[in-house]
């Protein structure tokens, strides 16, 4: 396990960029900074496509929730209203929670007043995709998409831990179909075995009607198996960074044929589920992992830019708001990093606006709020950066152990921690947590917000918060 960090201000980060754009202010800044953030065509882009993002479905205040960290990709929700205030132990504010079939770390997501969650029936090694209704909870359908053998992985993995994506007809999930081969794993302390197979690609229509299966690469890794897809244009993005001949792949979301395929370069396990971000007149597909930060163009695969280390493996997802994008990393050391878009081939050296390398950081993915990067670790550490210098403004133990990933509501930022305590904390000079809401049960997957409720995955229903 990764060393714990000292706490303290980091003397390493550099300063850069004093700005952001106007939708990602706090609201008392919203008005001094409107002038100045239109004469930047970088943050009018941002802007727009926030609140283009976010009036998608009619309704500026209520959003469908698609896929990994939501419509966004960062864990923001534009809804307002939401619940704040909820005990499980005694029922207060909780619409409903029903029993899950089977077991799974995947988050769920919301289309309309659908749930779709996966799941893993290990009595029969079914790995399934549910669909519920979200008024209700109850399931409309579950239909089985591959089964397979039990793959070997780390004891805080599952068998169901990659997120569905779906966009206005068409639900995508992916699992491991194991080959029934072992081999040694490569990258760890102690000598043991590995199970390698092939991703799973599906895609069901909402009825549950298989459209596609694909298999477009192999994987092999000693602590499982996690790849939440990305929806791009026509395309279903999947990371296939693992122990072997890692890739990033596209495939045609009407067919599931390849579109492209784009070896790595290191070959070493990675969780990672990239970012995708116009820039400019580029489209950019960021994410960490196999030793790199790399932005590729989605479109086609090719390499924008790269970035070496800074470490072997990393978890969580990249942040970005608008004028740089923001890496949480990993193991066996800890980094955060501010990298600025805009650059070609190798930028290590020109584009690294800061790197903190005193932070606790590894398995959750971070927010940002205004100009505060939160970002916390599986062992319950919080820290918080000023997005403008690097600096660490404070890092605390804020929980027991942290495997979901931050959420971003209304200027606070929420943390759910293991023993499914959510604790909402207002970022500033000192850590302020406004609310402290127990759940009674455990939770590893990140939370989904739409239409005004809050779905939490615990280890044994799936629970509705709010109305």
């Amino acid at each position: 396990m990764p060393a714990r960090p000292r706490p303290g201000r980091d003397s390493s980060a550099r300063v850069t960029h004093a700005h952001r754009p106007l939708a990602l202010l706090p609201p008392e800044r919203q008005r001094e900074r409107w002038w100045s953030s239109l004469a930047s065509p970088s943050r009018v882009v941002w802007l727009l496509l926030v609140l283009v993002l976010g009036c998608a479905s009619g309704d500026l205040h209520a959003e469908d929730w698609p896929g990994w960290r939501g419509p966004r990709g960062d864990g923001t929700s534009l809804e307002t209203g939401l619940p704040e205030v909820w005990d499980g132990t005694t029922g207060t504010n909780i619409a409903w929670k029903v029993p899950v079939p089977g077991t799974g770390h995947g988050s769920p997501i919301v289309v309309g007043n659908r749930i779709f969650l996966a799941t893993c029936l290990p009595e029969t090694e079914d790995r399934q995709l549910l669909c519920l209704d979200a008024t209700t909870g109850q399931v409309a359908w579950q239909t089985t998409v591959c089964r397979s053998p039990l793959e070997v992985k780390h004891h805080l993995n599952s068998h169901a831990s990659s997120t569905p994506a779906a966009d206005e007809q068409t639900v995508y999930t992916t699992f491991l179909e194991i080959d029934g081969s072992t081999e040694p794993a490569k990258n760890v302390g102690t000598p043991r075995p590995l199970t390698p197979g092939q991703i799973v690609v599906s895609a069901h229509d909402f009825a549950g009607r298989l459209r596609w299966i694909a298999r477009p690469g192999r994987f092999a890794s000693v602590h499982g198996f996690c790849s939440n897809p990305v929806l791009f244009e026509n395309l279903v993005i999947i990371n296939g960074d693992h122990d072997g001949e890692s890739y990033v792949v596209a495939l045609d979301r009407a067919t599931g044929d390849v579109v492209w395929k784009q070896p790595r370069v290191h070959q070493t396990r990675s969780y990672v589920t990239p970012l995708v971000r116009q820039v400019g007149d580029r489209p950019q597909l960021v994410f960490s992992g196999s030793k790199q930060v790399v932005s590729l163009d989605p479109r086609t695969g090719k390499t924008w830019w790269q970035i070496e280390g800074p470490t072997e493996q990393f978890v969580a997802s990249p942040v970005f708001d608008g004028e740089q994008f923001y890496v949480a990393a990993g193991f066996p050391t800890h980094h955060v990093l501010a990298i600025r878009p805009d650059g070609a081939g190798d930028v290590s050296a020109s584009h690294v606006a800061w790197h903190s390398r005193n932070a606790a950081c590894y398995v959750p993915s971070p927010v940002v709020i205004g100009y505060h990067l939160l970002v916390a670790d599986d062992r319950g550490t919080a820290n918080c950066f000023d997005t403008r210098t690097g600096e660490r403004i404070w890092q605390t133990r804020l929980g027991t152990h942290y495997s979901a990933s931050l959420a971003a509501v209304a200027g606070k930022a929420w943390f759910i921690a293991d023993d499914g305590v959510t604790k909402l904390l207002e970022p500033g000079p000192e850590p302020r947590v406004v609310h402290e809401n127990p759940l009674g049960e455990t939770v590893y997957a990140s939370p989904a917000f739409s239409q005004g409720a809050v779905y939490l995955r615990g280890t044994e229903h799936l629970w509705r918060i709010g109305k």
